[in-house]
């Protein structure tokens, strides 16, 4: 029995009931026992360095136990981590080596002791999780990050639930392949192997997985569709759209292409939350856990890279008294706007022109880690023309057409279709755009009673212009006003090549804002970066219905 039939067999610890958890850590430790005894002899727990274990057995007692050691630090429930505790330490007692974590948290960006802990919630948020962990057996690190909000992280996890699990026109290994396909666009080894792992768990061909061509042609068909919705939304035509939808006995049915188009623009904007954020590998895959006898000094030089030494502190402290005073200047510059708001307001023509002069400039915004990414093989092969990028089109200056929200948009006219063709599911993606839009705690750093909404708008029309996605009533020389180059640069790459975001790219914009607060920020980017995707993708299914 591998990890996954362990899995399976573990579902009820994510109950509510402590009879049924105690009955299943029962189970698991039978089972790791059982594991332990099948491996033959134990060598002497004295010795300085027990052997590897390497064989097929071994390896899934390894796979068993770093589910173990997950469990122990994520599980919501206080005695399922107790339990599991005390397992690995009856494992070490009889001279098997245990698993010990890699990394300090689910985010390099962010230091652990600032993210919201399974074992000190509150009781909304113990109750999101204890959800989670019921439908998908764990808490990993992207839900663990996004629970600085729980409001989005409900809704979030609301929509994942109906996209990957519920009744839909998509079979559910399609789901996860679909979503490996779309993540892999970006280069995002998180998403690719926490969704390799759901695809074979619900029943998936291992052998998709050798690489795209493996897959069955239907799939393969959708590599054209994937591309240009990550890369350039804007050049998809109708005539995308009749290719898949009239491609004999490889067809897809309206229906189905609806739920393809959600769950790509899903995973591309995750891709970018995932690295905006610098989620760590979850705990029981690879990067997550190690086997290695940890090193005698109890200083590690990951502390540095995870944000947890004395120096980093030191240098960060340094990094926010050098900048002091740009919160409030900020909140004066949105005070002067809205008093300029109250005087007078620009001509249509004059707010035609600042649109595009900010739609050009934002493709003129140079990133400032410019250098090459190479897929690696463990991920190119899940799609096809690794060169086809957003690089590609903005050195040769490639023009981006208008699309006026006038003429479409999601709340008049995406919204309507996908729940004509997904019943609900408009619904559910609306509530999401809303939440991320509207979420805000009126605080700026250490400032309370702030109205944010300009400083929101702004940074989600700034993301939508840079998809040629025009606002008629909006000012576009707002954005020059609030968003500086530093913030500006962030910008572009997390929702353009995001797989190029480093820490201190992070660090570099808002300097004196929360952790939390910046994590909102990624919020509103993944979610704007998605509705610009699915309105073009709309967009062109509708022009092919009419």
């Amino acid at each position: 029995m591998d990890v996954r039939d362990a899995a399976g067999r573990w579902d009820a610890l994510g109950s509510r009931d402590s009879s049924s958890r105690q009955a299943a850590m029962e189970l698991i430790h039978q089972e790791v026992m059982k594991r332990i005894e099948t491996m033959g002899p134990i060598p002497d727990p004295q010795s300085s360095s027990p052997p590897a274990m390497d064989d097929s057995l071994s390896s899934d007692l390894n796979a068993l136990l770093a589910h173990v050691l997950m469990l122990s630090k994520q599980c919501p429930y206080e005695d399922v981590r107790e339990k599991c505790i005390c397992l690995l330490q009856k494992v070490q007692d009889v001279g098997v080596r245990i698993p010990r974590l890699v990394g300090n948290g689910p985010s390099r960006f962010i230091p652990e002791k600032e993210i919201l802990q399974v074992s000190k919630l509150n009781e909304r948020i113990q109750s999101i999780f204890e959800d989670a962990f019921a439908v998908l057996g764990r808490l990993d690190n992207i839900s663990l990050v996004m629970g600085f909000h729980p409001q989005y992280l409900e809704s979030f996890l609301k929509t994942l639930h109906y996209l990957l699990q519920m009744d839909g026109p998509l079979s559910l290994h399609c789901r996860h392949y679909i979503g490996i396909m779309a993540a892999a666009r970006h280069q995002c080894t998180y998403l690719v192997n926490l969704h390799v792992n759901d695809f074979l768990h619900v029943g998936g061909d291992p052998k998709w997985l050798n690489g795209l061509e493996e897959a069955p042609q239907k799939l393969r068909a959708l590599g054209e569709l994937n591309k240009i919705l990550a890369h350039r939304p804007w050049l998809l035509t109708k005539e995308h759209i009749e290719h898949l939808l009239k491609a004999e006995e490889h067809s897809w049915s309206l229906a189905e292409l609806i739920h393809v188009v959600v769950l790509l623009t899903l995973y591309h904007s995750l891709a970018s939350f995932t690295f905006g954020c610098g989620i760590n590998p979850d705990i029981n895959t690879d990067g997550g856990h190690t086997f290695r006898v940890p090193s005698l000094s109890g200083y590690c030089v990951c502390d540095i890279a995870n944000g947890n030494s004395t120096l980093e502190e030191m240098f960060g402290n340094q990094q926010v008294s050098e900048f002091s005073g740009e919160v409030e200047v900020l909140m004066e510059k949105m005070k002067q706007l809205q008093e300029c708001h109250d005087e007078e307001e620009a001509s249509q023509e004059e707010m035609a022109t600042r649109f595009e002069r900010e739609k050009t400039e934002s493709m003129l915004v140079v990133t400032s880690e410019d250098e090459e990414c190479v897929p690696s093989r463990d991920v190119s092969r899940h799609f096809e023309d690794l060169s086809y990028g957003y690089k590609n089109f903005s050195r040769r200056g490639e023009h981006v057409p208008t699309l006026r929200v006038l003429d479409y948009s999601w709340e008049d006219h995406g919204f309507s279709l996908v729940n004509r063709l997904y019943p609900d599911f408009g619904q559910l993606l609306d509530e999401k755009f809303q939440i991320a839009y509207n979420l805000t705690y009126n605080t700026m750093a250490t400032h309370q009673g702030v109205d944010t909404s300009m400083l929101r708008r702004a940074i989600w029309n700034y993301i939508h212009c840079m998809f040629g996605i025009r606002y008629d009533d909006y000012d576009y020389g707002e954005i020059n006003q609030l968003l500086d180059r530093s913030f500006k640069v962030y910008i572009k790459t997390m929702v353009r090549t995001p797989e190029k975001i480093t820490k201190r790219m992070y660090d570099s914009f808002w300097r004196q804002f929360q952790h939390s607060e910046k994590v909102h920020v990624n919020l509103l980017l993944m979610e704007a970066r998605m509705q610009a995707e699915l309105l073009y993708a709309l967009r062109a299914i509708t022009r092919y219905m009419t």
